[in-house]
């Protein structure tokens, strides 16, 4: 059994940044390289599952099995009425449905005593209905409500009971012994769920024992300890058994209490360490453990308030804590946490205040109290479950935050207008569910846009960068990294990008998620390894700058992109193999058949000058053929070529050249540069040979970085360019300069001539 945590229970991957942001473009010099490579590794060494935290998790999750199984069995155990009951308008406690045939007959009517054995009992009213004295606001109604409990818990231990009615009858009964079937099916689902959270703390902790995992554990427990006492509860008829009447209310104030301690100390060192996190924890805890000494010894009155306030103080704290923390370094595990502890901490207040308002109303006050404060335990039990794997799927992140968006909404309207505005159970829960969808539609991709982030990379910029990027590699192969950082920067907006000398087999996500690592890919083949270091790796912290976490499908994407990027290259890499191929046949070909046709020809001629011309065409031709033939040519070669054929051309008319080159490297270009800008010097020197009457033509070619400013003038009659009609030959030029990612501009010059200016900016980028 193999987990990978993210939150509590994983490696930490937190390198300290003093400033509260960063730019994309100064994340690689605030990065910590030696701290990132040690967490990174610590996070790949995650503890195995085997030796002796295997066999304790086997036992824990035996004896949480065990557990579970006898608490079933001590409820099951007691002689029970086979009957449900319900309060009616006057407050009183009747007999709602029954299988007993004695019973049958009192449907309707009010229960107002029991006795059993030496043990008699008035009921008085619906309070012995009440499931937990954990939520009844008043103290008095507390202590009414507990000794209720056990006088009639009492009475109802003994075989033989009877009943008395308002309607003056009386029932006596022998009662018979529950089985497990009667628990009902509330009480098997919160047990399940409080099983699970019991294993999955259990998990964490075994798998990395920290502190931090420690405090996952503590808060889990105690929300395992709500969890069965809900349970329990569940299966009330009459009474609790004992000794729960007794056990509720100080022990769930603790599991609350606890929690919220375990709460700010969590808070305090994950994401990150804060500054002062022992003197904050330790106030926290101390503060805590005093308010439970006090509890329990009866010496706070309105316990109810003290625990609830302590409580709202204690997550507005742990919300401030992750704001703090999100402002010292941008980590998107804070603001997720922040997310849902302001929904935690906000329903909670909010069934705080709904108790407290009804306080005067018993049946709506024990309707907020069995249901809300339910739903509110099961949220956080649920809330918890999950934060160990938020990094693991999106899709179950992405349901959960709307689940508990909605959820929330329609449990606060629900308990508001019944508090407030006295509706109707069935009127309340009705109108609340109807404006909590609404807001819902209305707002469903806003709220998802807040808890996960966006993307804003279109597929057609995708496809763009991605062949770019291939047409790149090809020709560098040593700028992979670089050049795929780019692309996984725009794609998920990390605040920080980095390249590190650590190997990975694999795309994961680690760091609980706030960060994802990629292997360096090998892109150009075997004959590239030399090229592309295999151990070195990506990562990419803080997604949607700081805003959401990295996670498994993040991981597929970035697999994806990297695959379709090396199909690019292997893709670009065959057709020009095609093209060299297709190119050498056409250059053989054209040396074959049409070079032998004009040898013939010149020494067929019949003038000198007809001989020279036929010469001057087979120098062109096997100018063109030796590049055709050829995958790549070097600058410099390809000048002093460029320049022998101008000083040619123009000597046989007349004109002088000025020629002027210049780069700051000697770079090689692919044969679509060379026979593009070959193609357009001979079309320009072509026209001013043609049209211009020119003297003297001035060439300046000249590369510096990645820019190619190439100017061709000549000091003729050429008037107007902008009134010229462009045919196939200055359409080929325009072509051909577009072709390579640039733009031409004829002009006119003073006192005359014309100058053709042609400008590639990123001349690299096309090739």
């Amino acid at each position: 059994m193999a987990v990978t945590t993210s939150g509590f229970g994983s490696g930490d991957f937190s390198p300290s940044l003093t400033t509260p942001t960063l730019s994309a473009a100064a994340a690689d010099s605030a990065f910590d390289t030696t701290l990132l490579e040690r967490r990174v590794s610590g996070d790949r060494n995650l503890t195995r599952w085997m030796g002796w935290r295997l066999r304790i998790l086997v036992g824990a999750a035996l004896l949480g099995c065990m557990g579970l199984f006898l608490l079933a069995r001590w409820l099951v155990e007691p002689p029970h009425i086979d009957a449900t009951w319900r309060p009616n308008a006057q407050g009183q406690i009747e007999l709602q449905s029954t299988a007993d045939p004695l019973l049958q007959r009192h449907l309707g009517q009010a229960l107002i005593g029991i006795v059993g054995g030496d043990v008699s009992v008035a009921v008085a009213d619906a309070l012995a209905l009440q499931r937990s004295s954990r939520w009844l606001v008043s103290d008095s109604e507390r202590a009414r409500h507990r000794a209720m409990h056990e006088q009639i818990s009492a009475a109802l231990s003994q075989q033989h009971v009877k009943l008395f009615f308002s309607d003056g009858d009386m029932v006596e009964l022998t009662l018979p012994h529950r089985g497990f079937a009667s628990l009902g099916g509330m009480f098997w689902l919160l047990s399940a769920l409080a099983l699970a959270l019991y294993l999955v703390a259990m998990v964490v902790l075994l798998a990395k024992p920290t502190a931090r995992n420690l405090l996952y554990a503590v808060m889990s427990l105690c929300q395992t300890g709500n969890l069965a006492f809900i349970a329990v509860e569940s299966t009330l008829q009459l009474a609790l058994p004992k000794p729960f009447p007794q056990l509720d209310m100080p022990m769930r104030m603790a599991f609350d209490l606890i929690t919220a301690a375990a709460m700010i100390n969590a808070t305090c060192l994950h994401p990150r360490r804060l500054p002062g996190t022992g003197w904050i924890a330790a106030a926290a805890w101390a503060a805590v453990g005093a308010l439970i000494v006090l509890l329990a010894q009866g010496e706070l009155s309105q316990p109810w308030w003290w625990s609830q306030g302590s409580v709202s103080v204690l997550g507005a704290l742990a919300i401030g804590l992750l704001t703090w923390s999100y402002h010292i370094e941008p980590h998107p595990y804070a603001m997720v946490l922040r997310r849902f502890g302001v929904v935690a901490i906000g329903t909670w207040v909010l069934l705080t205040f709904a108790l407290a308002a009804a306080e005067h109303a018993p049946g709506v006050q024990h309707n907020i109290a069995s249901i809300g404060s339910m739903i509110w335990y099961v949220f956080l039990a649920s809330l918890l479950l999950l934060v160990p794997f938020l990094s693991k799927s999106q899709q179950i992140m992405r349901e959960f935050s709307l689940l508990a968006a909605i959820s929330t909404v329609a449990t606060s309207l629900d308990l508001l207008f019944v508090a407030v505005f006295s509706f109707g159970q069935f009127a309340s829960l009705t109108l609340s569910l109807f404006l909590s969808l609404g807001v819902y539609a209305g707002a469903r991709q806003w709220i998802l846009n807040q808890l996960l982030g966006n993307s804003m990379i279109t597929t057609e910029r995708m496809f763009e960068q991605l062949y770019r990027i291939a047409r790149e590699v090809e020709a560098h192969p040593e700028r992979t990294p670089k050049l795929l950082s780019q692309l996984l920067r725009e794609l998920f907006e990390p605040l920080e990008v980095v390249v590190i000398p650590r190997e990975s087999s694999a795309i994961r996500v680690v760091a609980d998620g706030s960060a994802m690592m990629l292997p360096v890919p090998q892109l150009n083949g075997e004959g590239a390894a030399d090229a592309v270091d295999p151990s070195r790796s990506i990562v990419l912290r803080f997604a949607h700058r700081g805003r959401r976490l990295f996670t498994s499908e993040d991981a597929r994407l970035a697999d994806r992109i990297v695959e379709q990027l090396r199909r690019a290259v292997a893709f670009d890499k065959a057709v020009e193999q095609g093209r060299s191929e297709e190119r050498a046949r056409l250059a053989q070909d054209l040396h074959d058949d049409i070079g032998a046709r004009l040898l013939t020809l010149m020494y067929k001629a019949h003038s000198p000058e007809m001989e020279e011309y036929v010469r001057h065409t087979l120098q062109d031709l096997k100018t063109l053929t030796r590049g055709l033939a050829a995958s790549n040519h070097r600058l410099s070669h390809a000048a002093a070529e460029w320049k022998a054929d101008l000083t040619q051309r123009l000597t046989a008319a007349h004109v002088e050249l000025g020629w002027n080159a210049a780069f700051d490297e000697d770079v090689l270009l692919s044969v679509v540069q060379w026979s593009a800008l070959t193609r357009v010097l001979r079309e320009l020197v072509s026209n001013i040979i043609a049209h211009s009457r020119a003297q003297r033509v001035e060439v300046d070619f000249l590369l510096e970085g990645d820019r190619l400013d190439l100017s061709v003038v000549d000091d003729g009659v050429g008037r107007n360019p902008r009134a010229w009609s462009h045919g196939l030959g200055l359409g080929g030029v325009r072509k051909r300069v577009k072709q390579l990612g640039g733009e031409v501009e004829w002009r006119e010059l003073a006192p005359q001539g014309i100058g053709c200016r042609v400008i590639i900016r990123e001349f690299s980028a096309r090739d």
